[in-house]
């Protein structure tokens, strides 16, 4: 499937209907569209595929924001090839620049803009709730099609409520049992941190609170838990689960060297399905390829240094899906 055109993508740029997310940032001026790219652990590809998506779509005529949300282990900007940022996350976390538009850095590629991780400050990885805020509600305001945010490996708050404000989460894994598992754990504490955030709304708190402990009896899986709220109270259950309709992963497999790992997707989205109750798409998967590690060595994306490779091919298929999904009647159907 090829990129589509940006002609046909005719949706308005801005519009005023954020996603669920972090309280406060509902019904805001914001990008059009926000892409988050996370994983269950380090080294699985995640920033390769943010710099290379963000290239491809800008290539589509896209105006794009990165952002390296990696905090405390930024490198964004050395993928893309961008020389040491003078200005950073680090400064607007510390308050050396007020406005994030003072942040913001070309990155020679037309169309995309490059907002570089935090460096230098030790604790950048455990910036507070009022900082994490403040950086949401300034992502919020740019006026971009796509912000798309590296994020971090694990599953420490921050980064699952930088994953939760996307339209498109998009969930890195490679085709291996220990990353999938990983994975799966991923999905799982983002779908349990959504819940924390609108507990108060369903009066459900006691029920996040047993589903997040290890003791036996816990609610293991977002089935049980679906289940025990329309058990407790049927209307708030079937509020819930319409709420839960944006709660979909889009998931990318990288580094597939067999036809078989080629289809480790379908079988996770199954998977997923089947044991935990919830949908997940599948956006395609990257062949492994040589290129890639030789154009991080030289410091170029993939996309811009052999546009004509395997992985850079996959690359522009899955850009080319997701562009095809919000161009979609609602910007929400299935690959």
């Amino acid at each position: 499937m090829k990129p589509v055109p940006a002609s046909t993508v005719s949706v308005p740029l801005i519009h005023s209907s954020a996603s669920a997310g972090p309280p406060g940032l509902a019904k805001r001026v914001r990008p059009r569209r926000v892409i988050a790219v996370g994983g269950g652990k380090g080294g699985i590809g995640k920033t390769l595929v943010s710099a290379n998506l963000g290239i491809a779509l800008a290539q589509a005529g896209m105006r794009v924001l990165l952002v390296d949300t990696d905090l405390g282990g930024a490198n964004l900007h050395t993928t893309l090839g961008v020389g040491q940022p003078t200005a950073t996350l680090s400064d607007f976390v510390r308050n050396t620049k007020t406005n994030l538009e003072d942040i913001i850095i070309p990155t020679g590629v037309p169309q995309l803009s490059l907002i570089a991780g935090a460096q230098d400050v030790l604790d950048a990885a455990n910036i507070k709730y009022a900082q994490k805020q403040k950086l949401l509600r300034s992502l919020m305001t740019q006026q971009v099609d796509y912000l798309l945010l590296d994020l971090g490996a694990g599953t420490s708050f921050n980064t699952l409520d930088f994953f939760l404000v996307a339209d498109h989460g998009v969930l890195v894994v490679l085709p291996e049992p220990t990353a999938v598992e990983n994975a799966y754990r991923f999905v799982k504490a983002a779908f349990f941190r959504k819940m924390q955030q609108v507990e108060a709304q369903y009066g459900i708190e006691e029920l996040v609170e047993s589903a997040l402990t290890t003791r036996e009896g816990a609610l293991r899986t977002p089935m049980d838990f679906i289940a025990q709220v329309r058990k407790d109270d049927p209307s708030a259950g079937a509020r819930l689960e319409r709420e839960l309709q944006s709660f979909r992963i889009r998931l990318v497999v990288n580094q597939a060297r067999t036809d078989a790992d080629m289809n480790v997707g379908n079988a996770v989205v199954s998977a997923w399905k089947k044991f935990f109750g919830l949908d997940m798409d599948d956006l395609g998967a990257i062949r492994y390829d040589d290129e890639a590690w030789r154009a991080v060595r030289k410091r170029r994306p993939i996309l811009l240094e052999r546009p004509d490779s395997p992985a850079s091919q996959c690359l522009q298929k899955i850009a080319g899906r997701i562009l095809t999904l919000d161009a979609a009647p609602g910007g929400s159907s299935t690959p």
